[in-house]
């Protein structure tokens, strides 16, 4: 079981790595050094995450369609491919952007909308695998182990990228875009290969779904509903300062290129030290305590980041990054743990797609929200700073909302509600 939690987190690692570079190095390059406007990068950057509707109807379609016996493997496959090539082409359309901007927006719609499908193709996917792999009672594990690695290979692939891109020229950043690229299509191929056992019975596993009863199949159980909404404002918090944070650097502190993707290593390090502390205390601290100290970690960082903008304070900032870092692996651990225990059996893929979609609504609204807000309170204030300032206050707001709401999710109340045969009416009365 261990090899294959380890092929879980090469996986994990392979899709995290092609999201680094880009929501890391390439933003700030976007809105600094060519200063494009940060509510088009967000937009951007947020495309993957348009597709993300389509993550519920992955998971359900590929419980019932196994391809050549394999319910999961093909969509892993393909969802790489495309995030590799969406990676490869990423700083090419940067640049042409930078020279013109129509066409160039034109290629970037289509340039990150092939990452955001590949991105949704293959997280579903391989999060269903994990869940079907591990157990009830081996989940904890392997989302340590899969999340342990995938923070490792961020701090390594944002070490790597700093040194290859010192000095900074447009030509090492392309290049350095594809050695990682290549790096990780090898690392997930190695995570496929002979991981999800072949299925003898390639009938349905089970009913064939409508989207509208997919729908239905969430908002029908009132845990589901509060549990979305809770992951949507957490998710939208921390990591909708992806596309923000290193040009904020750059603009309060005056950092370079080297120094602003730097801040991803660290902000990584902290994240792996708290991922290794929530690991430990599995099985032993209830979840929803674990993940509340995430979260309230998590609002501290931000609170401390907004300091550090005020007083022009780098120390300040990098405690900032350091208390996000910190809550958002502690967070991390406990709230996907507790999203694999709210799924049901047979329907394992509708409900990890619908938190996956919950994620990934998250990252749209919190991307593109925060761009909108940087460049709104910019234009009206003047002051370049101002407008990270009030969009990091917002993300602390959210936090807030999210621990009340975290207070409100039960468990048995949603496994109950899951048995109940007035549940399952209600799905099947929904297609009519």
């Amino acid at each position: 079981m261990f090899i294959k939690r380890l092929q879980l987190g090469l996986i994990h690692v392979a899709v995290a790595m092609t999201l680094v570079p880009i929501n890391s190095t390439l933003n700030r390059v976007m809105i600094k050094e060519l200063s494009i406007s940060a509510t088009l990068v967000a937009i951007l950057a947020s495309l993957p995450y348009v597709f993300s509707p389509i993550q519920v109807a992955i998971g359900s379609y590929s419980d019932r369609h196994p391809v050549f016996g394999l319910r999961r493997t093909p969509y892993i496959l393909a969802g790489l491919l495309l995030c590799v090539l969406g990676l490869f082409v990423s700083p090419q359309i940067a640049f042409l952007m930078g020279k013109n901007l129509a066409l160039g927006t034109f290629a970037g719609v289509f340039a990150f909308g092939l990452w955001g499908m590949g991105y949704n193709l293959a997280s579903v996917s391989y999060l269903s695998l994990a869940s079907e792999i591990s157990g009830e009672s081996g989940r904890g594990k392997t989302i340590a182990i899969m999340w342990f690695m995938m923070i490792v290979s961020i701090i390594a692939t944002a070490i790597g990228l700093s040194r290859m891109v010192d000095p900074y020229t447009p030509e090492a950043l392309i290049r350095a875009f594809g050695y990682i690229a290549v790096l990780a299509l090898i690392l997930g191929l190695i995570g496929i290969a002979g991981l999800e056992p072949r299925s003898v019975d390639s009938a349905p596993r089970s009913e064939n779904y409508s989207i509208k009863q997919m729908a239905a199949a969430i908002t029908s159980n009132p845990v589901a509903v509060i549990f979305f909404i809770y992951l949507f404002l957490l998710l939208a918090a921390i990591l909708g300062q992806d596309v923000l944070l290193e040009p904020f650097g750059a603009e309060a502190f005056g950092m370079t290129v080297t120094q602003t993707t730097r801040i991803t290593s660290i902000w990584g390090t902290f994240v792996l030290v708290a991922i290794l502390i929530a690991g430990a205390l599995e099985g032993r601290v209830a979840k929803k305590k674990i993940a509340q100290v995430g979260n309230i970690g998590a609002l501290l960082g931000f609170v401390v980041i907004v300091m550090s903008g005020l007083m022009i304070n780098k120390s300040i900032f990098y405690t900032g990054v350091t208390l996000l870092g910190f809550g958002t692996g502690i967070s991390t651990v406990a709230n996907l743990s507790l999203m694999f225990d709210l799924t049901a059996p047979g329907m394992v893929g509708l409900y990890i797609g619908a938190w996956g979609f919950s994620n990934a609504l998250s990252r749209l609204v919190g991307s593109v929200l925060g761009g909108v807000l940087r460049d709104v309170v910019n234009q009206i204030t003047g002051i370049p700073v101002s407008g990270y300032l009030v969009v990091f206050g917002v993300e602390a707001l959210m936090l807030v909302a999210a621990a009340i709401l975290l207070t409100k999710i039960d468990v048995q109340k949603f496994q109950k509600n899951i048995e109940e045969p007035s549940f399952i009416e209600k799905v099947a009365l929904s297609a009519e």
